[in-house]
């Protein structure tokens, strides 16, 4: 018989929370864009993989595994003058199945004049019973390049998994020149898997993306980017342009129509290669 040496008080013991940070900054020196500022706390971490052109790739790490109920995470990122900065993920976020309280993500990205920054994570995935509450807020200079694509699928797709209960908060807020020119907000409480039948929520799509593009030149592709939508199978996809900016929005049933729609138009739109670690 196992006899335990400490006293029991009725309370429950509290939960080890994972808490994280990553505060990161390039510049552009004589040509090749270079890290200038790491810094790291909890289990938050950021590789920079050796790369060929003159821009920097960057991967951001989680080393708690997925997100829990209570974590709290924050991500900063800036692309000063003329710098150019793409950062993806190695692999699917995870957000796993709390009993009430609510997880925390922040990112912050800034983008310095003549600079390009690619905010490129893979998908996030919602257990059923999730809970998470994130926000997004980015600063662009004038004639600063901003592209931000970010993937939520609910439920594990091969474990036929419907997100019949949760939560899941996601605020954008962007300002170019300082000024606000994006404002979004979707919240998601309670049946979730019913919300995304609606019409005019999710239509049965299990999987959304959204891809938000800021740029002096972006309202001007809006013609081509519908073009280029109109071969998309499988996946209902518009687009919009306004201020600057350029949206683009994705609803799919499965994964994998979501990313067949996703990884060709990156590439015919950002005329460059997918992140190494989407390919990996």
């Amino acid at each position: 018989m196992f006899v335990s040496a400490l006293p029991f008080d009725g309370v429950p013991a509290r939960r080890q929370r994972a808490f994280g940070r990553v505060s990161f900054a390039a510049a552009a020196l004589n040509g090749r864009t270079r890290p200038m500022r790491i810094e790291e706390s909890g289990s938050m971490r950021i590789r920079l993989p050796k790369g060929e052109g003159a821009g920097l790739d960057a991967v951001l790490v989680n080393t708690a595994g997925g997100i829990a109920c209570g974590d709290r995470f924050a991500v900063e990122v800036e692309a000063q003058a003329d710098a150019s900065v793409t950062l993806a993920t190695p692999a699917s976020e995870k957000i796993y199945r709390s009993d009430g309280p609510v997880s925390e993500l922040s990112l912050k990205l800034s983008a310095g004049a003549g600079a390009r920054l690619d905010w490129l994570p893979q998908e996030t995935i919602l257990f059923n019973n999730a809970r998470l509450d994130r926000r997004l807020e980015a600063n662009v200079a004038e004639d600063a390049r901003l592209t931000l694509l970010e993937a939520v699928v609910f439920g594990r797709e091969a474990r036929a998994e419907r997100v019949e209960e949760g939560l899941f908060i996601d605020r954008w807020r962007i300002r170019r020149g300082s000024r606000l020119i994006y404002a979004d907000t979707l919240r998601l409480d309670g049946p979730i898997a019913d919300l995304l039948q609606k019409p005019g929520v999710g239509n049965g799509a299990r999987a959304l993306a959204t891809l938000i593009h800021v740029a002096p030149d972006a309202e001007a592709r809006l013609e081509a980017v519908r073009e280029q939508l109109s071969s998309v199978q499988d996946c209902d996809a518009a687009a919009s342009a306004w201020n600057s900016l350029l949206a683009v929005r994705f609803c799919a049933v499965t994964i994998g129509a979501l990313r067949a729609a996703i990884c060709p138009f990156l590439l015919t739109f950002r005329g460059q290669p997918l992140p190494r670690v989407w390919l990996s």
